[in-house]
């Protein structure tokens, strides 16, 4: 694993600090609760957090609508209490990284509140003002993207929520303000960002009208009831069409630029970015370190053939570069349904689960799971509109009721289907009430599943030797102590296979092969010149032992079985 930065062998774990620990007692996650649960993320395995956002916020949008970007939101807790979790991450050997949201503020920003106050202000020109509205762009989570302000007569523009006013990223004191943000927090030792919404940070200055004459609420109905891939490929190019001029420009490169030159004046921090566009590596040295590879978590269903391509894809690209980048691949985040849900099939979800995490850890590249999962935590339909929080999910409703016409049962299931609710409930630590999230009594900022009664939950998990989280802990562990898993090659196999995924991942001190079954039907280790003769079982279903040595050409894969053997 020699020449490997810190972020390209960890684990990375997101945090979702509203829905992770409540440690004072309101019913709201925050700081004093995620450092009472570092020991928890440490026995678990992980190497680096990712934070979602922690900012003072009106919490709108939970967190992305920030109103100070170099503070804590007192709900959380205090910047001490920010500090004094820092340090116990690093005290644990692990790593922490922050969002960091660069596209927009919230509306209730003291710099937007000073544009806003009037056209001759300073900060006039720190946010896209114009007159009309300008042209007829949309907003991704809404209507238009130009709100009136009566207080000065002219429109202001917002990709997401009006309420999240987008910064004019050409006014030089923007680029100043907002990189002396970025310094504060990594003068105060974390390792590095995740960048939201990076391809959003500038617009066509040309402003052109899109003339397509479609609504939002429109092209997210599509998007939902997309069956086929070809489905799925046109409501993405037409997303594609409504929203061209609003997103990915040029300039955002030279940003990233920049911004790698800050980052790099400090010793191992680390760029993520939100976005699957190879164009953000740069020449593999001078952009992001590595952004998510979000096609294969938006596979219909997992299968050998869709992630063989997917790894094809993804790897040729990357090889491409001046310098090779590194892959980083999910399966799920805060956005994004449960792992469980997504690629569960009804019957075999428990084993589905596993063989999700085992592709997540054994593929060639950093991987990111979310809190939760670790457990089999799934989607939570939410049966009333009143019991939303996701402002995305409520508008989805209102929209589908005014603009499609459809009623009320449909337009809830479509608010379900698209708001983020579902995958953003309480951490369920235990069987008690309220999962053991905040204390019985007090309400959760969003329901808990009830399933946590049922033994989805930590404490029922945590000593079962049989259960989905000492799978992760055991998966994990032997990632850590797999050199081949953390930096090896990737070489795939039998590649016709639609339902076995083989490959080698190989460095010069260890070879592994893996092979994971995704059917219910056992499958077959064909003969091949690059397929060893033989291996050591590191991990296979339970009738398999570790340490056994098997033949493995013409080997027998079981059903729904990840085998990992070291040659």
């Amino acid at each position: 694993m020699t020449g490997l930065q810190w972020w390209q062998s960890a684990v990375f774990y997101q945090i979702y600090p509203r829905s992770f620990a409540d440690g004072n007692g309101d019913g709201i996650g925050d700081l004093p609760g995620i450092i009472a649960r570092l020991d928890y993320l440490a026995d678990l395995g992980i190497d680096a957090i990712w934070l979602s956002p922690h900012y003072p916020s009106p919490q709108f949008d939970c967190g992305y609508d920030v109103a100070d970007y170099s503070g804590v939101d007192p709900e959380y807790g205090t910047l001490d209490d920010f500090k004094q979790m820092l340090d116990e991450v690093h005290q644990r050997g692990m790593r922490l990284i922050i969002d960091l949201v660069l596209n927009h503020t919230s509306d209730q920003h003291s710099w937007f509140l000073e544009s806003a106050s009037s056209r001759e202000n300073p900060k006039r020109d720190w946010y896209i003002w114009g007159d009309g509205p300008p042209n007829d762009w949309l907003s991704t989570f809404g209507d238009s993207a130009w709100e009136y302000d009566e207080g000065t007569g002219q429109y202001y523009y917002h990709y997401f929520f009006k309420e999240q006013p987008d910064l004019n990223w050409r006014n030089p004191e923007v680029k100043a303000a907002m990189f002396d943000a970025v310094r504060f927090w990594l003068d105060m030792g974390v390792d590095g960002y995740r960048l939201d919404a990076i391809g959003t940070v500038y617009e066509d200055p040309a402003m052109p009208a899109h003339n397509t004459g479609l609504t939002v609420a429109e092209l997210r109905r599509r998007k939902e009831e997309a069956k086929t891939d070809a489905d799925r490929r046109a409501a993405r190019e037409l997303w594609d069409q409504v929203f061209g001029c609003q997103v990915n420009q040029p300039e955002v490169h030279d940003l990233m630029k920049e911004l790698r030159t800050l980052v790099d004046e400090y010793d191992d921090r680390v760029l993520v970015g939100e976005t699957s566009l190879i164009g953000f590596y740069g020449d593999g040295t001078d952009e992001l370190h590595t952004v998510f590879n979000f096609p294969l978590m938006r596979l219909e269903r997992l299968t050998a053939a869709g992630i063989r391509d997917n790894q094809q894809e993804r790897l040729s690209a990357l090889n491409a570069l001046a310098r090779v980048g590194w892959p980083c691949n999910t399966l799920g985040n805060h956005d994004a349904p449960r792992t469980f849900s997504r690629f569960g099939d009804g019957e075999n979800d428990d084993a589905l689960a596993r063989l999700s995490l085992g592709l997540v850890l054994t593929l060639r590249g950093t991987p990111f799971l979310y809190n939760g999962e670790e457990i089999g935590m799934i989607d939570l339909s939410l049966d009333d509109i009143s019991q939303f929080r996701d402002e995305l999910g409520i508008w989805l409703y209102n929209a589908a009721r005014r603009d499609l016409g459809l009623p009320a049962e449909a337009a809830l299931q479509l608010a379900i289907d698209g708001s983020r609710d579902r995958c953003r409930t309480p951490m369920q630590w235990s069987a008690d009430a309220n999962g053991g999230f905040c204390p019985s009594g007090v309400r959760p900022w969003l329901p808990v599943h009830p399933n946590h009664a049922d033994g989805v939950n930590v404490a029922d998990q945590l000593n079962h030797a049989g259960s989905l989280l000492s799978y992760y802990r055991a998966l994990l562990k032997l990632r850590r102590e797999s050199p081949a898993l953390v930096g090896g090659d990737y070489t795939p196999l039998q590649s016709d296979d639609p339902d076995l995924l083989v490959f080698l991942r190989a460095t010069p001190e260890q070879t592994c092969l893996v092979a994971l079954n995704f059917s219910g039907s056992a499958a077959v280790l064909e003969p091949d010149a690059a397929l060893p003769a033989a291996g050591r079982v590191l991990m296979g279903t339970p009738h398999r032992r570790e340490g056994d040595e098997l033949a493995l050409a013409g080997l027998t894969i079981a059903p729904f079985e990840l085998l990992i053997c070291e040659m």
